[in-house]
């Protein structure tokens, strides 16, 4: 049976985001860490959606020109395909080009592709095309948020959806504004813009959401890019039209007794959840950033014999490279830096035989999951909206069964990590 759904997530951390919406429709689903062969998916018969978690926030657009196209063909049997970007929407013409993944899709699959980025699940809203992101309780137009106006490598100056877009890709961008949502004219309002290459919908609620959902259904739309309001859209236009039955999944994590928490996380919401971590006790090894950009092992080697004499003495142990914002010029080195961590998570998980690991931080995330020899994670249990925990499947005994929460910079609250020890 051919996929109800299928994405393609710009990073880890978003990926499992969807993973949740997916579980919490009664949707099973399953998410690859590379691009699938034929006998990779039929390891999950019972899977109704499929994604392949990538980095491509990190890339370049001659990356994503090389690359997206062979991940898009591979989920092509599926009803619609998404292109999954963070709810921020945080992307510039040389990295993580959302523009660009948008052109790849629109050739692949066809125009008019959908854009959905309101996801009021995760406290994002978008309004006569301008996104507006929740900082703790205060909601923020995007150009003025006090972490993504200032990331250190995608800093978003413009609220303007459309106009941000603009600056990364020449298609034509439609438009179907709140107001012909709200007083059930999103059909009309969007058939009216259909000729352009994509169509931006606003949202700020659920009723919102699935009113787009029965238009992506309706007007069989097989690609769309944006945030997990996508997913939640079209999961309440299945309930509505009874394709989706399926109870959601409940079910709570257990206590474990060792966790290690490893950031590369650059947030300020981040850089409290470590300096509450103390008190939780949790024992801190500071990362030298430098030697691990330069590949230093012995580095690399420091850092797991401190998180496993932490986890040997406390059983809590946490492995950091920065404790707030960086400067915005700081140099853009994720990449590099998320490989060296998961080296070391990987050795601390197979020395130690841990069940658990929190990463903190998308680049951090989607590169250094990357480094544990996962073929594919599934939905374990919920810990915190847009973070929840996830298995592992791999071939190797020591990974296999791991329990992973990936960890948006921007997640959880004070006391995030014990949260996550603790099963939620």
């Amino acid at each position: 049976m051919s996929p109800l759904y299928a994405f393609i997530g710009d990073d880890f951390t978003g990926s499992t985001d969807v993973l949740e919406q997916l579980a919490e429709g009664g949707v099973p689903a399953v998410l690859f860490l590379r691009t699938p062969d034929a006998a990779l998916r039929a390891r999950f018969p019972d899977a109704r959606a499929i994604g392949i978690a990538s980095d491509a926030r990190s890339r370049s657009p001659e990356w994503m020109d090389a690359e997206l196209p062979a991940m898009f063909a591979a989920l092509g049997d599926a009803a619609l395909v998404h292109y999954k970007t963070c709810s921020t929407f945080d992307s510039a013409p040389q990295v993580g080009s959302i523009g660009r993944a948008l052109d790849i899709g629109v050739r692949t699959f066809g125009r008019p592709a959908a854009i959905v980025v309101a996801a009021p699940h995760l406290g994002r809203y978008v309004a006569f095309a301008n996104l507006f992101a929740a900082a703790g309780a205060q909601v923020h137009r995007i150009d003025r948020h006090p972490t993504m106006s200032r990331h250190p490598v995608t800093p978003m100056h413009e609220a303007d959806l459309i106009r941000h877009l603009a600056a990364q890709t020449d298609a034509t961008i439609g438009h179907v504004p709140l107001d012909r949502i709200q007083s059930g004219e999103a059909e009309a309002a969007f058939d009216a813009v259909r000729g352009n290459d994509a169509v931006l919908f606003d949202g700020t609620t659920f009723a919102d959401l699935a009113a787009t959902g029965a238009v992506l259904r309706s007007r069989c739309i097989r690609f769309a890019a944006g945030s997990s309001g996508v997913t939640r859209a079209l999961v309440l236009a299945w309930q509505a039209a009874g394709i989706v039955n399926g109870k959601p999944a409940v079910t709570r994590a257990a206590e474990v007794d060792r966790l290690l928490v490893v950031s590369g996380s650059c947030s300020p919401v981040t850089a409290r959840q470590i300096a509450r971590s103390a008190a939780d006790g949790f024992t801190a090894a500071r990362a030298d950033v430098p030697a691990l950009l330069e590949g230093s092992s012995a580095e690399e080697a420091r850092l797991a014999d401190a998180a496993l004499a932490a986890l040997a003495q406390g059983n809590r142990a946490l492995i950091a490279s920065a404790e707030g914002p960086l400067d915005s010029n700081a140099p853009a080195a994720g990449g590099k830096l998320g490989q060296a961590l998961g080296r070391v998570t990987r050795e601390v998980v197979r020395r130690a035989g841990l069940r658990r690991v929190l990463f903190a931080g998308g680049d951090t995330s989607s590169h250094g999951v990357a480094q544990l020899g996962i073929d594919a994670l599934t939905w374990a249990a919920p810990v915190e909206r847009g973070a929840p925990l996830v298995r592992a499947h791999s071939a190797d005994p020591a990974i296999d069964g791991l329990e992973l929460v990936l960890k948006g910079g921007q997640m959880g609250g004070e006391d995030f990590f014990e949260t996550v020890r603790k099963g939620g």
